[in-house]
């Protein structure tokens, strides 16, 4: 089993930052909105920030080392987690800082594919070792990131119940979906599914699965994909479900859609924040870092 964990976090939160006429948010919730990383809005006991919850999970799950990708303006990160680059310990989880710069031309960062990439080459070590990746502004459990610590599989990703998953029917929608084989290795991933496409993407119980960014990678196998990740023509960035895609054909019968069946708060827009409110105070009524 490994102990790495990199938490996707340098991402521009445009969706977050788009006005929303909203009457159930305060002020200050609108304004950390605007202008805080979406990991870091305070949406838990005290005004901690979501990300707090996905590094009690992830401690939980057996993570010691936890790699949080942050972008050129992401200091806030070290006011909440410890201000050195490397080896900050928090709650005994040993945190480390990698920064997703912006490419010369651009003025949003490269996508999820370019974080991961800019990660392992300030963290080389991550490219010889196992390690998973997840998004920061998702609550994954604990029984998910174990599941990734302990899959046998080189590549792996947490392949989600789609009817599990308790967003409105409309962004659900909008999900890719995997296609995998008869033992759940991964074959496809499309994005903007048809209705008619459902039936044929459908797992051996049935079920529409769905990806939401939460990976485990061999770093060694995976280093090529990442470094000549194509970009996306119609989203202009480098994407992980991609890289993942590529490792497949190159490698086949690699990569496993673990099942899994439950929902996972999102925090993407500012229409979330209140429903991830209410979920932390009925499932994380304590933030107890004694685990």
């Amino acid at each position: 089993m490994h102990n790495n964990l990199v938490i996707l976090a340098g991402g521009a939160s445009s969706r977050m930052k788009k006005e929303a006429v909203l009457d159930n948010l305060s002020p200050e919730e609108i304004a950390q909105a605007n202008e805080r990383s979406k990991g870091l809005i305070g949406v838990g006991a005290s005004g901690r920030p979501l990300l707090d919850y996905l590094l009690l999970n992830a401690k939980k799950a057996g993570y010691k080392n936890i790699y949080i990708i942050i972008g050129e303006q992401g200091e806030l990160f070290k006011e909440f987690y410890g201000n050195q680059n490397e080896n900050n310990n928090f709650h005994g989880l040993n945190i480390s800082f990698a920064i997703q710069y912006i490419p010369e031309g651009r003025v949003k960062p490269f996508g999820t594919a370019d974080a991961l990439f800019q990660a392992v080459e300030q963290f080389p070590e991550l490219n010889t070792q196992e390690y998973s990746v997840c998004n920061s502004d998702n609550l994954y459990s604990a029984k998910a990131l174990l599941a990734l610590r302990e899959t046998q599989s080189p590549n792996a990703f947490i392949s989600y119940d789609r009817d599990a998953l308790e967003f409105p029917s409309e962004r659900i929608s909008r999900f890719a979906i995997a296609k995998l084989d008869q033992n759940n290795q991964l074959l496809d991933i499309l994005e903007k599914p048809t209705a008619d496409d459902l039936e044929h993407y459908k797992d051996v119980d049935g079920k529409i699965r769905v990806s939401m960014n939460a990976f485990k990678f061999n770093g060694s196998t995976l280093y090529t994909h990442l470094k000549n990740c194509p970009v996306n023509p119609e989203r202009d960035e480098k994407e992980l479900p991609t890289v993942l895609l590529n490792s497949v054909q190159a490698n086949p019968n690699t990569t496993v859609g673990i099942p899994f069946s439950e929902h996972v708060p999102d925090l993407t827009a500012k229409e979330d924040i209140a429903d991830v409110k209410e979920y932390l105070k009925k499932h994380y009524p304590v933030l107890d870092w004694n685990v």
